[in-house]
Formats: C-alpha cells, sequence, structure tokens
C-alpha cells in the first residue's frame, strides 16, 4: 500500500468547527425536546396529505418565543448532524487519509491514465473527490460522500417527519457509515421506536453467478479485499458515535439467504449498496413489497449498469412509474407514492 499525502497546496483549507463544545452542550437540549415533539406530533395528522388524501391541519398560531425556540432547536440539529457526516467521511481532519493500495482487481491502464490527468489539473482537491464519493478512504467510516449522505439525512428526517411506518435498512454497508448516520438522525428527532437494519456478508461481495445473473458477468467485485469489513469493526464504529444499541440490527450473510426471512416486515427506508444485479434484485425483491407508502428507495450505486439493470428490470415487472431522481454522479433515490 501506498500513502499519498497532499502537499499544503493540494488541498484547499476547510474551516475546522470552532464551537464543538456548543454541540455537545446542546445535545441534550435536542433529544429531549425532540422526544417531546415526536409525542406531540403523534397527535396530528400527518404532514403528507398528497400521500394519504388527507386534508392538511390549519396552521397553528405559535408565539415568538415558540417559534425562535424550533429555530434553535432545528439549528442544533443540522449542527449535530454536520459534524456526524463529516466525521464519518474524515472530512474533519487533515491531512485527508487519501492512498492508493492494490485493490485486489485489475485497474484498467486507461483508468490509471485518466487518474494521473485528473491529480495533474492545478485545481485538483481530494476534498471535493471526497466529498463527491470517488474515492477508497484508509480511515473514513462511508466512501459515499456528502451529497448522498445529505440525501439519506433529508429522507430520514422527512418519514420521521411525515410518520411513515416501518424501519430503515441497508444492504452492503462497508464500514456502517450510511446506517451510522440513519441511527444519528433517529437521535437528533427523538424518534425512540424505529430500528436500523445493517445488511452485509461483512466478508466483502459473492462472486459472480453468471449462468442465472448474466449482467453480472466478468465482475471481480469479490476479488476487492477493502470491501470485506468485519462485523466487529462495524459495531466499533457505531460505538465511537455513541449509536450502537439493540435499535441496531445486523445481518450477517449472503442477501439470497438473510433477506427473505424479512419478507413483510414493514420499512420507511430502504438503502441498496450491493453493486452488482444479483445483489440489488435479491434487496429489491425480498424488501420493496413492504415499503410504506411514502418510504424511500434509495440506490447507492444507480449509475453502475448492473445494478441499473436490476432497477429498471424490477420497475417495469411490478409497474412502478414513481420518478427516479439522481443525487450525484452516482447514487439515486424515489420516493414511493403507490
Amino acid at each position: 500500500m501506498t500513502l499519498f499525502t497532499p502537499s499544503a497546496g493540494s488541498v484547499r483549507d476547510a474551516s475546522r468547527p470552532t464551537r464543538r463544545h456548543e454541540d455537545r452542550r446542546y445535545l441534550a437540549l435536542v433529544l429531549r425536546r425532540s422526544r417531546r415533539d415526536l409525542a406531540t406530533a403523534r397527535e396530528r395528522p400527518p404532514q403528507s396529505p398528497e400521500l394519504t388524501g388527507a386534508q392538511p391541519p390549519p396552521e397553528q398560531t405559535r408565539g415568538p418565543a415558540s417559534g425562535a425556540e424550533d429555530d434553535e432547536l432545528e439549528r442544533v440539529r443540522e449542527r449535530y448532524l454536520d459534524v456526524v457526516k463529516r466525521a464519518l467521511t474524515h472530512l474533519l481532519y487533515r491531512p485527508l487519509d487519501v492512498h492508493f493500495e492494490d485493490l485486489g482487481i485489475d485497474v484498467d491502464p486507461e483508468m490509471r491514465a485518466a487518474a494521473a490527468r485528473e491529480f495533474a489539473r492545478p485545481d485538483f482537491d481530494w476534498a471535493d473527490v471526497r466529498a463527491e464519493g470517488r474515492d477508497y478512504p484508509r480511515f473514513a467510516q462511508t466512501m459515499i460522500g456528502l451529497r448522498r449522505l445529505d440525501n439519506l439525512q433529508r429522507c430520514v428526517a422527512t418519514i420521521v417527519r411525515d410518520r411513515v411506518r416501518g424501519d430503515l435498512i441497508e444492504t452492503g454497508v462497508w464500514r456502517g457509515g450510511a446506517t451510522i448516520l440513519m441511527r444519528a438522525v433517529l437521535e437528533a428527532y427523538g424518534d425512540p421506536t424505529r430500528a436500523v437494519y445493517v445488511a452485509d456478508s461483512f466478508c466483502g461481495l459473492p462472486e459472480p453467478d453468471d449462468t442465472q445473473y448474466p449482467a453480472d458477468a466478468g465482475s471481480r467485485f469479490h476479488e476487492a479485499a477493502i470491501l470485506a469489513v468485519s462485523r466487529d469493526e462495524v459495531a466499533r464504529n457505531f460505538e465511537l458515535y455513541g449509536l450502537l444499541d439493540d435499535r441496531v440490527r445486523f445481518l450477517e450473510g449472503w442477501f439470497r439467504d438473510t433477506l427473505p426471512p424479512l419478507a413483510g416486515h414493514p420499512w420507511s427506508l430502504i438503502r441498496l449498496d450491493g453493486d452488482m444485479y444479483e445483489s440489488t434484485m435479491d434487496a429489491l425483491t425480498n424488501l420493496y413489497p413492504s415499503l410504506s407508502i411514502g418510504g424511500f428507495l434509495i440506490v447507492d450505486d444507480y449509475a453502475y449498469e448492473p445494478c441499473q439493470q436490476a432497477v429498471a428490470d424490477y420497475r417495469a415487472e411490478h409497474g412502478i412509474t414513481d420518478p427516479i431522481e439522481m443525487i450525484d454522479w452516482l447514487g439515486a433515490y424515489w420516493r414511493r407514492a403507490g
């Protein structure tokens, strides 16, 4: 493994959090008020009438103090979750944990040449690469970048606010970063009941089944050692954020074995990160029928052809027409409307 440390001029200085102690001081307030708000919300009609056919409730009059308190609560939530996201991506720290290593798979010479040209650009910035989720970080707990983390945060906050029924799951978790953020958002919004399911083989990707899944023919993801992260390491990463509890449920094994027993389990958010046609189809087949109306289906690897083909095949077979929205250069999602 070769460690590459960017020179001082190659990485743009990022502002460091100067008031992190306030985040910790306010966190107790966030959680206490969030639980109170959630209890109050249960007495209200859903906030997404377009999904339920219900009429929206009339706007209630709030005093200036109440409005200011709500604004402060949301500000603190955002600051806490921003710190979590920048820690998960390792963007809090300098120098960035950039490295090149043998991933266990052959890299096309054209790809190497394209990477060399990119590194040579005078405005090249590793922080931008990390934010877009385009590298394999050495220490970060996620490789999906800030844009896909922002999308995940918004989706989780929406299902809590709109009281969409069901737990959350990610299929293919690597070091656990996305599921850690799911649990952090639930904590910040005071949701006391939803569980986060962490589904992975914890030993890498399966060998391709060329006969049953021709779209996976030639895949060598199973040879990439960097993609094999143990369950113990993922659990330790949850512990680092103080978020490992009985609402974090580990599902260890190949999706074809672990997901069928979950058929019928209600979900409010399903996040797929299996890279391959087989892994994507296994998750859609076993989980999507139980995704609640108003819930979200997120596909991290949508721009990868085998993954996109699996999504297209499943949607066509089941008549799914909810519009797909791209998150960034790779990920996509849709919200279930029917």
